[in-house]
């Protein structure tokens, strides 16, 4: 039974009884899941909080930007990417490729739908999706619901003393386009992963005078070794080595290309790095050209940060330096936790509490996509074990109401 409260709440808004699963998110990893759904024969909704698909890639991404991994590896299921696109795809051609695959298809999202809570009520046995949208709110009733909402949903902005009294321009990563508003301008980076390396590197070829903070360890790798992909090379050399080797020979190749990296400020983990981004999260660096201007001292590297004043910053080592701008390329998290009204699958941070390749799938009809660390590809997998699986409890429950029916027919006859 509903409480009074329940009841009262589930009056009040406009309910939607889903046939099939609910889908929250509507980037890569929402519309590969739709696309494998319609594979499957199963009907599906999209809710997207955005005006638009991948609204990560259309509205937070800088304009240089291209996809880290060659095209082969950031496909989605049943569509390759055009023949005539380069091996490193740009933002753009991304984009492209991404509307031409709801297009294709025909994977049509409900926009700026944010889900405020998703519930799982044991007493019917169904999820509840409650949604705002131009001070409307809608209740989606459906049996399963599929996770999509990824591990950069929301950006990380630490606090820093004295951030707030800073009198120049601050804005994190996700809002910056190029470094035109930024020539002649003293610009620091707040991250050395590869947003802020990227960011760097545009900053100098826009003539900024950009300063990188590098508080911890890093790995960078270039991004070919002999002309071939360093991540096609790694996944190959994984088929017949153990990670830990494959982490060594890596390490080789990344020392006879950039020697040591520790004399400019970019100290190596212990970890190798492909266990570091297994077990942790953190992506290697994959260098387009940023080394090269940090061995020249266009990018310069910088350690911690103690404090902010004015128009200055002070470094844990004392130094102090005057800037104009604050980058924040601090990274992203995932907002699961903020709406989703459950313990059991999902930790505190956002991700499923099963490791890769167990985290698709919970109980009660929860899937989970885009949460594996492992990119696109990660995502597609999980996408298509996700469609196979409820396809399959959908086609079973199809074939016994044609049976409950066709008996019922022979009844009614003999009757």
């Amino acid at each position: 039974m509903f409480r009074v409260s329940e009841h009262e709440d589930f009056l009040s808004r406009r309910c939607v009884w889903v046939n099939g699963p609910v889908i929250v998110g509507a980037g890569p990893s929402g519309l590969a899941v739709g696309a494998c759904l319609k594979e499957q024969g199963v009907p599906f909704v999209i809710l997207e909080r955005a005006d638009c698909i991948a609204s990560l890639w259309q509205k937070r991404t800088y304009d240089r930007l291209k996809l880290h991994l060659p095209k082969q590896f950031c496909q989605l299921p049943n569509l390759p990417f055009p023949q005539d696109f380069p091996q490193y795809p740009s933002r753009n051609q991304f984009i492209e490729y991404l509307e031409s695959y709801a297009k294709d298809f025909v994977i049509k999202p409900r926009f700026n739908e944010c889900v405020q809570s998703a519930k799982y009520d044991e007493t019917c046995g169904l999820w509840r999706v409650k949604t705002s949208s131009n001070q409307s709110e809608v209740e989606y009733i459906c049996r399963w619901l599929v996770v999509a909402t990824g591990e950069n949903a929301e950006c990380v902005v630490p606090d820093i003393e004295g951030l707030t009294d800073f009198n120049g321009l601050v804005m994190h990563a996700c809002e910056y386009k190029s470094g035109e508003k930024f020539r002649g301008k003293r610009v620091l980076v707040v991250g050395c992963g590869n947003s802020g390396v990227e960011v760097s590197f545009d900053l100098c070829n826009y003539n900024a005078l950009p300063s990188m903070v590098v508080r911890n360890s890093v790995h960078v790798l270039p991004r070919e070794i002999f002309g071939k992909s360093t991540f096609e090379l790694s996944v190959m050399m994984m088929q017949w080595l153990p990670l830990w080797l494959v982490d060594k020979i890596l390490l080789i190749f990344a020392w006879l290309v950039f020697g040591n990296t520790e004399k400019w400020g970019l100290k190596r983990p212990l970890m190798g790095p492909l266990q570091l981004k297994y077990s942790e999260g953190k992506t290697p660096v994959l260098d387009i050209g940023a080394l090269r201007k940090i061995r020249s001292g266009e990018i310069k590297v910088v350690p911690g940060i103690k404090r902010f004043s004015d128009g200055s910053v002070e470094l844990v080592n004392g130094e102090r330096h005057d800037i104009d701008a604050v980058i924040l390329a601090t990274g992203y998290r995932s907002n699961v936790p903020s709406w989703l009204k459950e313990s059991e699958f999902f930790s505190k941070n956002g991700f499923p509490k099963a490791p890769f390749p167990n985290g698709w799938k919970g109980e009660a009809g929860l899937y989970a996509v885009g949460f594996t660390r492992r990119g696109l590809s990660g995502a597609s997998s999980d996408a298509m074990k996700i469609a196979q699986d409820i396809g399959k409890v959908w086609r079973e429950e199809a074939k016994q109401k044609k049976q409950t029916i066709a008996c019922h027919r022979r009844c009614i006859s003999q009757f």
